[in-house]
């Protein structure tokens, strides 16, 4: 879409909340009208959506039971702004407005936090495959640069809750069968504030040589609650391993979408490489929370994690041990003066941590002649405040962070000079203002975000140290409504433009192996809604419907961007789909049964920066059924589904910029799974 209908938009939008924000006069309603539920949350420090000054999907447990208990990607790509990618079983991407476009594997460029903890590490990598979906009770993503609460990332932020120690379930157990051999069972207990739970997964993969297992556990508990005093404790063990296929060619996926990729030239086949990753999780923390009269409290947060990586790959075999502590404390003063309220939030978060990092030739799947042995040591913090005023309808919103991070580089083999590369940000502000009316919330927002260069990005896998990486910055300016518009319809509407500097790129070589550069800068438009409509609200045999409708706009291109002969200005940013929308239908019957109906599409995406190789548009349909028989003490459900209806061949996590054009990496055809789930409930 051109810039200039953007820039229109961009100022009617602003002008018409503003006009809106001055009027005296709530707009007017039906007071007939249901006030749909108010969602709580956690993001800036606020209680509830509607007074948020924020782009933040929410993601509760209504939302994750539309879709069979196997995955989150279908749940959270339902939601506008964010795509989560799975090149193949259990291997996890996330993109939020195109901050995918600097990851292979894994999540950058995105702050995860798993029960307060911070999930990332000090060097910018979140292994989302660690987690089951069982570990997603509740989930909250912020679209856009958090720098002001949440440090370094131009991408976002993912809160995550990962367990309900007020469960009103004594147990829960469930098992799921599926399509590719699946096999799911979860098991968890719920004992006075203390919530365990097991889950193991395994399939066969839906391509040649894609098998996954994956076992978590988890333990949440409250180990202290008195006296305004209490202390929490999360512990977190993941084992899960799964094969890599590799991308495909065009001409590969056209003849056989689910074949693995070849042998070529002196480059051997992912079968014969043995390609596969074998990756063991260990996150333990503390939380203590304290009030220490009416207007203080404070948060502590402390964790210690231990990851280990091993990765057979086609063109080496890396071992990586990986060790990182840190902690986080946050202060809050909160008082009222007449008919203004004014709170204050400020902390500190450091991390550190000690990576091993081995790269071997790859014998057949087993390590042979060492090629390097590096250990990485990195540091990061960041200070952080926040003030906010509240004044009647009135919401005023302004903070900052200053973020340092630094990595040190030792080589053990082959011996070299050790070198050590800084990246601070000086301030990164953000400021907002949201105006209550009646049923609805209308907000502007203007942040800053910095994202210095991983420590995966700096020495990838394979390739060489490189120091000439510089941070990404750029300015995130935004706009939204959300609220009750007309009987019982709630929207999201958001408005963003964001321009970012030093834009890290991917770039694979003939092997498969990543390496990065910065890539000029971006300039990147969107327009995110959301719309919900309960339906049948005072029907004797619906307990809740509702029809549910996102859409997601984009427009990023490269605003300059030259390299060496190469002039990729203007060209639209690989990896993004201009549109994207998600609808569906939630019915549950007071009699016990449950529908639910889903689609998705997906428009076409470039796949390189010169936007001369695409991935094509596809739909997806999504049916699940359920009943659920209430007994006294016990609930019993049986649900079945099927995803893919019309049998789609699509590629999904697709290779970015990936040499010889090994862009494609199919996804599952028509498949189904069905589950049987009980819960006893508490005395």
């Amino acid at each position: 879409m051109p810039e200039q209908f953007y820039n229109l938009l961009m100022k009617s939008f602003i002008t018409i909340i503003f006009l809106l924000i001055g009027s005296n006069r709530s707009i007017s309603q039906d007071s007939s009208i249901t006030n749909l539920e108010e969602v709580v949350v956690k993001a800036y420090g606020n209680s509830t959506r509607q007074n948020i000054a924020a782009a933040v999907n929410i993601f509760s447990s209504s939302v994750f039971s539309r879709y069979g208990d196997v995955s989150t990607v279908n749940a959270i790509n339902s939601m506008p702004g964010i795509v989560m990618e799975e090149r193949s079983p259990g291997s996890y991407r996330l993109n939020i407005r195109g901050s995918a476009l600097r990851s292979p594997f894994g999540v950058r460029n995105v702050k995860v936090y798993y029960n307060d903890i911070p999930f990332t590490d000090p060097g910018g990598t979140t292994y989302l495959n660690a987690l089951g979906v069982h570990n997603f009770q509740s989930l909250e993503i912020i679209k856009g640069p958090g720098s002001s609460m949440y440090g370094a990332g131009t991408g976002g932020v993912m809160l995550i809750e990962g367990a309900d120690t007020s469960s009103p379930y004594l147990a829960s157990a469930a098992y799921t069968y599926g399509s590719y051999n699946l096999h799911q069972a979860y098991f968890a207990m719920n004992l006075s504030g203390h919530t365990v739970s097991f889950h193991h997964q395994q399939s066969d993969g839906y391509r040649s040589h894609s098998t996954l297992q994956r076992d978590v556990f988890s333990y949440a508990g409250i180990l202290l609650n008195k006296n305004r005093h209490q202390l929490k404790l999360s512990l977190l063990y993941s084992d899960v391993n799964y094969q890599t296929p590799g991308g495909l060619t065009i001409t590969e996926f056209l003849t056989d979408p689910k074949q693995s990729r070849p042998a070529v030239g002196v480059f051997p086949s992912a079968i014969d490489a043995k390609a596969a990753l074998y990756q063991e999780n260990l996150l333990s923390g503390l939380s203590y929370r304290s009030t220490i009269n009416k207007h203080l409290s404070q948060t502590a947060v402390l964790y210690l994690a231990y990851n280990t990586l091993s990765n057979p790959a086609i063109r080496n075999y890396g071992r990586n041990t990986e060790p990182h502590f840190g902690g986080r404390s946050q202060w809050s003063f909160t008082k009222n003066i007449k008919e203004v309220v004014y709170k204050i939030d400020g902390g500190l978060e450091l991390q550190q941590n000690l990576h091993r990092i081995k790269v071997f030739n790859n014998a057949g799947g087993n390590t042979g002649a060492m090629q390097t042995d590096d250990k990485v040591h990195t540091n990061q913090y960041f200070v952080f405040l926040q003030g906010q005023l509240n004044w009647r309808s009135w919401i005023a919103t302004a903070g900052a962070s200053i973020n340092q991070m630094q990595v040190k580089f030792n080589p053990i083999s082959p011996s070299a000079i050790n070198q050590t590369i800084s990246f601070s940000n000086g301030i990164a502000p953000r400021i907002s203002l949201l105006r209550k009316l009646k049923r609805i919330s209308l907000y502007a927002a203007l942040e800053k975000g910095f994202s210095p260069p991983s420590a995966a990005e700096l020495l990838p896998s394979g390739s060489p140290l490189n120091l000439s990486l510089r941070s990404e910055r750029g300015w995130n300016q935004q706009v939204g409504i959300r609220g009750t518009l007309v009987r019982n319809v709630y929207a999201d509407l958001n408005v963003f433009y964001f321009s970012l500097d030093n834009t890290i790129v991917q770039r694979r070589d003939a092997a498969g192996g990543e390496y990065f550069i910065n890539g000029g800068s971006t300039q990147q438009y969107g327009i995110e809604t959301y719309l919900g409509w309960h339906l049948f609200t005072k029907s004797p045999s619906v307990n809740k419907s509702m029809l549910w409708l996102s859409h997601a706009l984009h427009s990023f291109h490269y605003r300059d961007f030259k390299q060496v002969n190469n002039d990729y200005s203007g060209n639209r940013m690989p990896g993004n789909a201009p549109h994207i929308i998600s609808a569906g239908l939630d019915l549950l019957l007071r009699q016990g049964f449950s529908a639910y109906a889903n689609w998705y599409y997906s428009d076409k995406v470039y796949l390189n920066d010169a936007n001369t190789a695409t991935a094509a548009s596809y739909h997806l349909v999504g049916i699940k059924l359920g009943y659920t028989l209430p007994l006294k003490t016990t609930m019993i459900c049986l649900s079945a589904g099927v995803n893919n209806l019309l049998n789609e061949t699509y590629s999904n996590g697709n290779d970015i910029n990936a040499a010889g054009g090994r862009y494609y990496n199919v996804a599952p055809g028509i498949n189904y799974y069905v589950q049987l789930r009980v819960d006893i409930r508490k005395k």
